[in-house]
């Protein structure tokens, strides 16, 4: 059997195959509530043979959306139509995880669709907040630079989330310190300019994540998988690097992070990334070599063979699949027939099942 099809513990969860659906924003919820849309596109991809459904970018607070049809966890009232799509998602064979998220200056922006344009709080967005009162866009609003007290907040929200992430079944938390949203905003000095304890230093730009972490590690079950996504460059010069997250990556394996989820960018405009097949691997195979934590690979990852190679070659331990679960729900059943592995398949769709190879 591949790789890609063997199965992985990580505490006490087992997963049946190394493809894992990413967080992908579907703005289509309101007032961060889920709905059918959210259940037939997470449901979609457990039926297609995803060993872990992460559920998009969700909120832990109103202020915190990329945009008002973000998903949020901020009230209990959110709580029921998501366990029913984590109770779907574990009864077709994979594993619901969520991911955690504040966007910081990144907030109040409106949906793709309608260009992605910053909503002040005139036009009926809100204020936003980051490290420093910098607008992550010329032209755009500066948001407000975080006092000790909003910091304070934002780790009992992440808490709060955490219990309700609990309640509502989830098996696998990540927190999301990547594309440029808050916590990313504090570790990059291209966004974070602060002259107290958490700014400056590479120690002080580090802290309020791993405040954060330590916060929802008190209601999280220490026997659950916790994930971090992180950029692991800025694609700008003077920003956050691969060898900063090299070692902040040796530090949270210390705390207790179970896995790195490796993307990159999406701090700053002005970056330059250089777009090719999987061009983010290398940073997931620094961070697996140099720290020895598991990780999970991202970022133009379309075919079966591709990924097997990643995983052979030991350059990460899960690929975590965006834009190719979007165009193929079913890539993982695809796949498995592409390296001649056998799988189950859901019992409704046997009889579509290929023939195996002699």
């Amino acid at each position: 059997m591949s790789i890609l099809f063997s199965p992985l513990t990580i505490k006490n969860v087992t997963l049946k195959n190394r493809i894992v659906v990413s967080p992908m924003c579907q703005y289509s919820a309101k007032d961060g509530f889920a709905n059918d849309w959210h259940l037939v596109n997470l449901g979609s991809r457990a039926v297609g043979g995803a060993a872990l459904t992460i559920q998009e970018a969700t909120s832990v607070s109103p202020e915190g959306r990329i945009s008002p049809g973000d998903l949020g966890i901020w009230s209990d009232e959110h709580i029921p139509f998501l366990k029913r799509i984590n109770e779907f998602i574990l009864q077709n064979g994979s594993i619901p995880g969520i991911q955690l998220a504040h966007a910081g200056r990144k907030a109040s922006f409106d949906v793709p669709w309608r260009d992605s344009k910053q909503i002040t709080e005139k036009d009926g967005g809100w204020k936003t907040v980051a490290p420093s009162a910098i607008p992550h866009t010329e032209g755009n609003e500066a948001p407000l630079a975080l006092t000790a007290e909003g910091i304070e907040k934002i780790k009992s929200d992440f808490i709060a989330a955490t219990k309700r992430t609990i309640e509502a079944g989830y098996q696998v938390i990540e927190l999301h310190a990547a594309h440029g949203y808050l916590f990313h905003q504090f570790l990059s000095p291209l966004s974070n300019q602060r002259t107290d304890e958490y700014g400056g230093s590479f120690e002080n730009r580090i802290r309020f994540l791993l405040e954060t972490i330590a916060a929802v590690q008190q209601v999280w079950p220490a026997e659950n998988p916790l994930f971090v996504r992180i950029s692991a460059t800025d694609w700008a010069e003077g920003g956050w690097s691969p060898e900063e997250s090299v070692k902040l990556s040796v530090i949270l394996k210390d705390k207790g992070v179970d896995l790195i989820d490796c993307s990159s960018g999406g701090n700053v405009s002005y970056q330059q990334i250089p777009l090719s097949p999987a061009y983010q691997v290398p940073f997931s195979a620094s961070i697996k070599k140099e720290t020895g934590v598991l990780t999970g690979a991202v970022g133009l990852i379309t075919e079966a063979k591709q990924a097997e190679e990643i995983l052979q070659d030991g350059k990460a331990d899960l690929i975590i699949l965006a834009r190719e679960l979007l165009r193929d729900p079913y890539f993982p059943l695809h796949a498995a027939d592409e390296l001649n592995d056998e799988i189950k398949w859901p019992e409704q769709y046997e009889r579509a099942k290929p023939r195996k190879k002699a």
